[in-house]
Formats: structure tokens, sequence, C-alpha cells
């Protein structure tokens, strides 16, 4: 082969290498063109991915918030409910005793009636008057157990909301509206008047 053959051969090997070289070029351009983007699109699902678990955590965050405020709110809903049957428990304690002490209490009213009325110089009733006032201590003092108290208001200032007056008289040495007789003895329970004293005061 001659040199000019020679030449010729390497000058179509450089070309055909050329046209490889050339045809190749945008292909690895549009590779350099695309890595970017992927890139690109994996950090935006990785932003959203990030986003909706921040959404999520403020909903569990506001669904445990909503869930305390509930648990307050029935805790102080038990609370009050037991306090009110506490109350209504207690009110019925009250009523209840009120009227059993006011069924009894015109039986205290007769064995004090009966104790001023005996005779207790005479013998053969010192000890039916002796009986009759131990019972009517007894009475008293169970009156007393359950906080229902008597009311003897004699010397005190009648009080309309305690007593009631049913007389007046001038009496030397007693003030006006001071209490001098008590026809019939209060009671009251817990400070509450189940049965205000009748009584007699002096006038001015």
């Amino acid at each position: 082969m001659s040199e000019e053959q020679k030449v010729s051969v390497e000058e179509a090997i450089e070309t055909v290498l050329a046209e490889e070289a050339n045809a190749t070029a945008p292909e690895a351009v549009e590779a350099e063109l695309l890595e970017p983007e992927v890139v690109e699109e994996e950090s935006t699902k990785e932003v959203n991915m990030i986003e909706e678990l921040g959404k999520k955590l403020a909903l569990a965050e506001e669904d445990v918030i909503v869930q305390k405020d509930l648990v307050v709110r029935a805790k102080a809903h038990a609370q009050n409910e037991i306090r009110k049957a506490g109350l209504d428990a207690e009110s019925k304690v009250k009523r209840t005793l009120k009227r059993f002490t006011e069924a009894l209490l015109p039986v205290a009213d007769s064995l004090e009636m009966a104790v001023s009325h005996i005779d207790k110089e005479n013998e053969a009733l010192a000890k039916m008057a002796e009986g009759v006032e131990l019972t009517l201590k007894s009475m008293i003092d169970s009156f007393a157990k359950v906080g229902i108290v008597q009311m003897n208001p004699v010397g005190e200032q009648a009080n309309p909301e305690r007593h009631q007056i049913v007389s007046q008289q001038k009496i030397e040495g007693k003030a006006a509206n001071e209490v001098i007789v008590v026809m019939q003895k209060g009671y009251e329970y817990n400070g509450q008047v189940i049965r205000p004293a009748m009584v007699m005061v002096g006038a001015a």
C-alpha cells in the first residue's frame, strides 16, 4: 500500500470517528441535562412528604388538646354530680329529720306541761313527776345528739325570726321587748328554726 493510500485510510477512519462522536454528543448533553431534573423531582417529593407529615402532626396535636379538654370537662362534670348528689342527700336527711322532729314536738310539749302541773309536794305524785322529768330530759338530749336544740329565750331580746310574740306586759325592771315568759319553747336544727318560741315580752 502506498503512502497516499495509507493517508486516505487514516483520514477516512478519523472522519468516521468524528461522525460517531458528533452523533453521541447530543445524547450525553441530554443525559447531563436530565440529571438535575431528577434530583429536583426527588427533592420536591421529600419536601411534600415533610409537609404532609407536619400537617398530620398538627392534626394529632389538636386532637390531643381536644381529648384533654374532654377529660377535664368529664372530670368536672363528675365532681359536680357527686357534690350535687351529696347536697341532695344531705337536704333529704334534713327534711326527714325536721318532719320527724315536728311530729315529736307535741310529745315534748305534753311532757313539759305535765311536769309543770304535777304537784311535786305530793309524795304520791313525786315519783311520777321525777319519771316524767327524766323522760323529757332524755328526749331533749336525744334531740341535741342530732343537732336539734331547744330554745328557752327568757331574758333575751325578742327576735321575730326566732320568737313568736303573743303578748306584751309592762313589768318593772324588764326592758322593752325583753322575753319575760316562754309559753312554748322553740326548736332549731343547725341554726335553722324548726319552730319559734312562743313568748311574752316586756312593754315600753
